[in-house]
């Protein structure tokens, strides 16, 4: 992993924050570059060549075959999309202080019955009346990890759906998206890809019970034949749910996801989880105690959100989130970069 990370990644600072965005790759970069360059030729033949590769991509790293895989540009549209099939008076069931992307297209649908519940309690809070329950696999704020297992063991007994937001842990944390109804991601932390990306996978039991809203031309089965009036025939795939792609993003995403894959995401995930263990193990020899997580690569550590703004003039980028220091430790990271941040930081008087 080191020879690579010194091969495609060249930061000159400490830099602990991909639990807001990942760096770029250098063949992420040197592919964005060329795209521009063809289609600054009027070379228009890459777009739907990078997607169909991002498409495949993910799909491998997700667990899932390619045709169930939807793109788009946000997650928050991904979500939208499930929030606008639901029943009116459907009961939503969500952790409380959740990623607003998740919770906000529930939320603004004011016939939707939405019920906030501690993360803990998620599982057992799953009743009959529950239509879905839609959760972070990793949340952002604190870097606890939901018991996924609990979650669709009670969904499946109690008949409800569930739609998971990988964002957090795509890229470390192994993902079976084919394990539940609806998985989506935005790629641009832990991924490594440019923003402006987003998947969404859909099971085969729950795609015709699913209408896409935001389908444009790209979502017919031969999309060159439906460029024009409503679609007569929709894509028998998950691109049905495709809302319109930045493609240019794509030629980045494709790069990136090759990273991710030649690494391994378990071998990333050991990587990035020891030395969440090592900064975990640091500031308690400071006096302060981070939440617990259940093995996250993100800390965070309550107390020093106050310290944020001195560590960024010292080159050493993390974030305050929640009242809380938050540092997210990735594949180009090293115990020295822990090292670092530990030496900056206080002790507790």
């Amino acid at each position: 992993m080191d020879s690579l990370s010194s091969a495609e990644f060249t930061h000159p600072t400490t830099y602990l924050n991909t639990a807001s965005s990942g760096l770029l790759p250098a063949r992420t970069a040197a592919a964005l570059h060329r795209a521009v360059d063809e289609l600054a030729a009027g070379d228009f033949s890459g777009p739907e060549r990078w997607i169909d590769t991002a498409r495949a991509g993910y799909a491998r790293l997700a667990g899932v075959s390619a045709d169930r895989v939807a793109v788009g540009s946000s997650a928050s549209v991904h979500a939208g999309l499930i929030a606008s099939g639901l029943a009116p008076g459907a009961e939503v069931l969500v952790a409380d202080g959740d990623f607003s992307s998740l919770v906000n297209p529930f939320a603004v649908r004011r016939d939707l019955s939405l019920r906030i519940v501690p993360l803990k309690r998620l599982a057992e809070e799953i009743r009959a009346q529950t239509a879905l329950v839609a959760v972070s696999t990793v949340q952002s704020a604190h870097g606890r990890v939901a018991d996924l297992a609990a979650i669709r063991e009670a969904a499946t007994r109690c008949g409800a759906r569930v739609f998971l937001d990988a964002t957090q842990s795509a890229g470390w944390l192994p993902l079976d998206a084919g394990a539940f109804d609806y998985v989506m991601c935005a790629p641009f932390k832990w991924m490594l890809c440019p923003r402006g990306a987003a998947f969404l996978t859909v099971a085969e039991s729950v795609a015709d019970a699913t209408t896409p809203v935001f389908a444009g031309w790209t979502a017919g089965e031969s999309p060159y034949d439906s460029t024009y009036g409503p679609i007569t025939r929709l894509a028998s795939s998950a691109r049905r749910f495709d809302a319109s792609p930045a493609f240019l993003v794509y030629a980045g995403v494709m790069a990136s996801l090759s990273v991710i894959e030649e690494i391994g995401v378990a071998t990333i995930g050991e990587h990035n989880k020891a030395l969440a263990r090592r900064f975990e193990e640091g500031v308690r020899s400071l006096g302060y105690e981070p939440v617990p997580t259940g093995g996250s690569a993100i800390v965070s550590v309550p107390g020093l959100d106050h310290a944020v703004p001195g560590l960024e003039k010292a080159g050493i980028t993390v974030a305050g989130r929640a009242g809380n220091l938050r540092a997210a430790f990735h594949l180009y990271n090293s115990s020295s970069d822990v090292d670092t941040l530990l030496e900056a930081l206080p002790a507790r008087r």
